[in-house]
C-alpha cells in the first residue's frame, strides 16, 4: 500500500481532456451531484464544448434523487458527503456504471462494494500546487503564532508575543506521504533551507526517507499527505504522538481521520506539542461547508481546538483555488468521456 495520493486499484487519476475522446456529433449524458454554483458555471462552460450534456444537481447523491441519473451511465459526485452503499446499489439499478469523484481522496465511497455491483470509480487529478501552497502557509502561520498575533491586533493589543516565532531554516520538517501533493510540498521546502525527512511505503522522489517512528522523533514539524484508508486511519495515534519531539507542530491538509483528534487535543492541552494547523478534521461532515454561526457546535473537540491560541482551523479549503477547481471539473468530464469511449469500443 502506498501512502501517495493515488494508486488504489480501481481508482485512477484522470489526465487532461482529449478532444477526440468521443465521436463528434454525439452527446454523452452526465449527472453531476453536489454541484455548487462555482462548479456549475464551469460545467456549463466546458461540457458542451466536449460533447457532454450535464444534468446539474445541487444536492449530494442519495437514494431519493437517484432517478435524476436515469438514462446516464456516468455520474460525477463531490467529496463533501459520503456515498452510502445503498445509494450505490440504487445507482446501479438505475443503470449507472461509472462514478467520477471530484476529489483526489475517495474515502467517502466504498470502492470495492461499487465494483462488486458493476460500478467503476475513478478520482481526478488537479493542481497539487493548491494544497502545497496552503500547507506552506499553514506551516509559516503556526510557527510564527499568527493566530494569536492577529487576535491581539484585532483588539488593538500590539505588544509582541511572549513566545517568539521560529524560522523554517532552523527546523526539520517530516513529510508523510510523497505523492503529487507531498512532492510539491517538498519542492517548496527546499527554498527555505530546512532539513527534510520523508516517509512513504512507495518512495518516488529524491528525499531522505526514514521509518515513520524515526521521522516523528526527529521532526519539528510533521505534515500529513497520505490518503485515508483502513491502514492509515489514525496513522498518528496516541503512542505515535507521544513519540514526537517536545514542542513539535502538526499540519494536516490530507484527511481528518489520519489523526486521532482526542489524542492530539490532549497533547496540545498538556503542552506536549507546540501547535497544530488543521484544514481537515474528524467529524467535519455537516460542519465544514455550512454556516454554523447560529447553532452550537456538536463537536466538543473542535470547540476545544478553536479556543487554543496555537491551533489554526480552516474548513477543508486547501484545494479551493480557481486553477484547481477548473482542473477538477475538466478532469471529471474527461473521466466520463474515456469511460464512454472504452464502452463503445467494447
Amino acid at each position: 500500500m502506498s501512502y501517495s495520493e493515488a494508486g488504489r486499484t480501481g481508482v485512477r487519476c484522470a489526465g487532461s481532456v482529449a478532444s477526440s475522446a468521443f465521436p463528434a456529433g454525439s452527446a454523452v449524458g452526465i449527472t453531476v451531484y453536489g454541484c455548487g454554483q462555482d462548479e456549475a458555471s464551469l460545467f456549463r462552460e466546458l461540457a458542451p464544448r466536449l460533447g457532454v450534456m450535464p444534468t446539474l444537481v445541487e444536492g449530494a447523491v442519495y437514494e431519493g434523487n437517484v432517478e435524476l441519473a436515469a438514462g446516464n451511465r456516468c455520474v460525477s459526485v463531490g467529496h463533501k458527503t459520503p456515498v452510502a452503499n445503498s445509494t450505490l446499489l440504487a445507482l446501479s439499478r438505475a443503470g449507472v456504471e461509472y462514478v467520477s469523484t471530484r476529489s483526489i481522496g475517495f474515502n467517502h465511497i466504498d470502492v470495492e462494494y461499487a465494483e462488486s455491483i458493476g460500478i467503476s470509480v475513478e478520482n481526478v487529478s488537479y493542481s497539487p500546487d493548491s494544497v502545497a501552497d496552503y500547507t506552506l502557509m499553514l506551516m509559516l502561520m503556526v510557527i510564527r503564532h499568527a493566530k494569536a498575533v492577529v487576535r491581539r491586533a484585532d483588539v488593538h493589543d500590539y505588544r509582541l508575543n511572549d513566545v517568539r516565532g521560529k524560522e523554517l531554516r532552523d527546523l526539520t520538517v517530516g513529510v508523510v506521504g510523497t505523492g503529487r501533493i507531498g512532492a510539491a510540498v517538498v519542492d517548496r521546502l527546499w527554498g527555505f533551507g530546512c532539513r527534510m525527512l520523508a516517509y512513504d511505503t512507495n518512495p518516488k522522489i529524491s528525499a531522505d526517507y526514514v521509518p515513520l517512528d524515526e521521522l516523528l522523533q526527529r521532526s519539528d514539524i510533521v505534515t500529513l499527505h497520505t490518503p485515508l484508508t483502513e491502514g492509515t486511519h489514525h496513522l498518528l495515534h496516541r503512542r505515535r504522538i507521544e513519540q514526537m519531539k517536545q514542542g513539535a507542530f502538526v499540519i494536516n491538509t490530507g484527511r481528518g481521520s489520519l489523526l486521532d483528534t482526542a489524542a492530539l487535543v490532549a497533547a496540545l492541552e498538556g503542552g506536549r506539542l507546540g501547535g497544530a494547523a488543521l484544514d481537515v478534521l474528524e467529524g467535519e461532515e455537516g460542519i465544514f461547508y455550512a454556516d454554523c454561526r447560529n447553532r452550537p457546535l456538536e463537536s466538543r473537540l473542535l470547540s476545544r481546538l478553536q479556543r487554543m491560541p496555537n491551533v489554526i482551523i480552516s474548513p477543508h479549503t486547501a484545494y479551493y483555488t480557481d486553477h484547481a477547481l477548473r482542473d477538477t471539473v475538466e478532469n471529471s468530464i474527461a473521466n466520463c468521456l474515456r469511460f464512454e469511449s472504452r464502452n463503445q469500443r467494447g
